[in-house]
């Protein structure tokens, strides 16, 4: 298949191009695009280089799928126009993932929505995918009716000039010296910020509305609760998430283990086991540990979930979504 990507120099680009490697996607012409800014740098797919090209109208002619990752304003310019040549987008960015007529899905726990796409399919923020990869198979034994997440997310969520932020903080910390950050607004080095994005007048930030918003429609449960603290760590890659999930039906430990045990994309630990980020680092998998009942409420349980953020957070989930359209050759066009 001829396939681009726009975004190809950035984290997650980077990621979908080793992903589409990693997977041996069908890719019979790869197509690696950029801003102006980027343009002519060189990047590399199954051991050719490739230089990549600056986006314009002409550049999607015959592409059969995008993978977008280059923010939100790139894609509300520039998935229409790939869609008018024939492709269709695989968007990552927040642009399309409320839109009504876009479906946004996590092949895990809604892939029959990709037939309704009408040439943009959306990608769901990093962390509303993991936390849905582990709730979805509970969600549909026992009806979630509420869950509360706390989120620990790293700094490569941001982007390359935050991973810089990082390193630069915890030097000019460790030599006494003052850090005035640009990405963020107090220094992340040895530090956390409670929000991820703007904060409104009703003092929820972006990141936790599209925890709530996004988790109603991809589980099409418009009456889910949602509450959520998203929080930014200095950590370079893998995002964990403390979770609460109340459900309508009295919950088991030993159902639940067993729920999670076969849901495909899930590794459950045992126990009072656990996974951290820097073990989930370049995993496909979610990771659900600590798994118990909660101290406060009743039929909820408790859990420690952790997933690689540029992997099944981003790359992966866009390339799954790819593969499924390749396999239901119906629903590509």
């Amino acid at each position: 298949m001829r396939i681009a990507i726009l975004g190809a120099t950035g984290l997650v680009g980077q990621e979908m191009i080793k992903t589409l490697e990693d997977r041996n996607f069908p890719v019979t012409e790869f197509i690696p695009l950029a801003s102006s800014k980027s343009a002519g740098r060189v990047v590399e797919f199954r051991g050719s280089q490739f230089e990549v090209k600056e986006v314009s109208q002409d550049v999607f002619e015959g592409v059969e799928i995008a993978l977008f990752s280059a923010g939100a304003d790139a894609s509300k310019k520039w998935a229409p126009i790939a869609v008018s040549n024939g492709a269709v987008v695989i968007d990552n960015s927040s642009a399309w993932r409320m839109d009504p007529e876009v479906p946004l899905v996590v092949p895990e726990v809604n892939p029959q929505d990709i037939r309704q796409h009408r040439g943009i399919i959306a990608n769901p923020n990093c962390a509303t995918i993991q936390a849905l990869v582990a709730l979805a198979p509970l969600h549909r034994r026992f009806r979630l009716e509420y869950f509360s997440a706390v989120t620990f997310q790293s700094v490569s969520g941001t982007g390359k000039e935050a991973l810089a932020e990082l390193d630069d903080s915890i030097s000019s910390i460790l030599k006494g010296n003052t850090f005035e950050p640009h990405v963020y607004p107090l220094p992340i080095g040895f530090n956390v910020l409670p929000h991820i994005g703007d904060i409104d007048e009703t003092g929820v930030s972006e990141e936790e509305w599209k925890m709530l918003n996004e988790s109603r429609k991809i589980l099409h449960h418009h009456r889910l609760q949602v509450s959520c603290t998203t929080v930014r760590v200095p950590v370079r890659r893998g995002h964990s998430e403390a979770i609460v999930a109340q459900f309508e039906d009295q919950v088991t430990l030993e159902e639940a283990y067993a729920l999670l045990s076969d849901a495909s994309g899930v590794v459950v630990m045992s126990e009072n086991k656990y996974i951290t980020p820097l073990q989930a680092a370049e995993s496909d998998f979610v990771y659900v540990g600590r798994l118990r009942y909660d101290m406060g409420l009743p039929r909820a349980l408790s859990m420690w979930v952790v997933s690689d953020n540029l992997r099944k957070g981003a790359a992966l989930n866009a390339v799954q979504i790819a593969e499924l359209l390749v396999s239901d050759l119906g629903a590509l066009k």
